[in-house]
């Protein structure tokens, strides 16, 4: 039977750590400031966009139905250009608490799922780097390795997605520290 406490600390030092570190990399060092452009026409491109009246969601352009890709018509849209995916949210203020609270969440699940592995994986008699390496792994399996499926299939620029898997990396580190500190000593 596996005692929760030895995973609910670490999972939460960890989530914290991570919340920690994630908001020093995005409001402070800013590294990720320009993976992000402006369109040069926003406001008519907005206005485009407005007036088409579309809901929050994920759109193709262009798009094409039931595999309508072969037609002429549709290489030639995709000849022409744009070719990309639009992600729209609710229009209103940018409410971060909710995005925040969110990633508190993911970051305490991931870890908590990190160690749970590590629990049932390892041996009683494991050490330090037997927790950390294995945890780690796990950890950054989750926190970065679905960037390069962005970057393939959806058109992520590359320089961006290798941004987010050393973010990744940086916060699979923090997370497995929490565990091998917390699962070694029994801290």
């Amino acid at each position: 039977m596996i005692d929760w406490s030895q995973l609910l600390l670490p999972a939460l030092y960890s989530a914290v750590a991570v919340f920690i570190l994630s908001s020093l990399i995005h409001t402070a060092f800013k590294w990720h400031t320009p993976d992000y452009k402006a369109l040069a026409n926003e406001d008519e491109v907005r206005a485009a966009i407005r007036k088409s009246g579309p809901g929050p969601g994920q759109y193709m352009i262009p798009y094409c139905k039931d595999g309508g890709k072969q037609s002429p018509e549709a290489v030639q849209k995709f000849v022409e250009g744009p070719v990309g995916l639009l992600v729209l949210r609710p229009s209103g203020p940018i409410q971060m608490g909710g995005f925040l609270g969110k990633w508190f969440v993911y970051c305490f699940v991931v870890a908590l799922v990190s160690g749970y592995v590590a629990h049932f994986t390892l041996p009683p008699s494991r050490t330090y780097m037997d927790v950390f390496r294995l945890v780690g792994t796990v950890s950054w399996l989750a926190f970065a390795w679905a960037g390069p499926s962005d970057a393939i299939w959806m058109g992520k620029p590359w320089g961006s997605t290798l941004k987010f898997m050393f973010d990744g990396l940086l916060y699979a580190l923090l997370t497995a520290g929490c565990f091998a500190w917390q699962l070694h000593t029994g801290a």
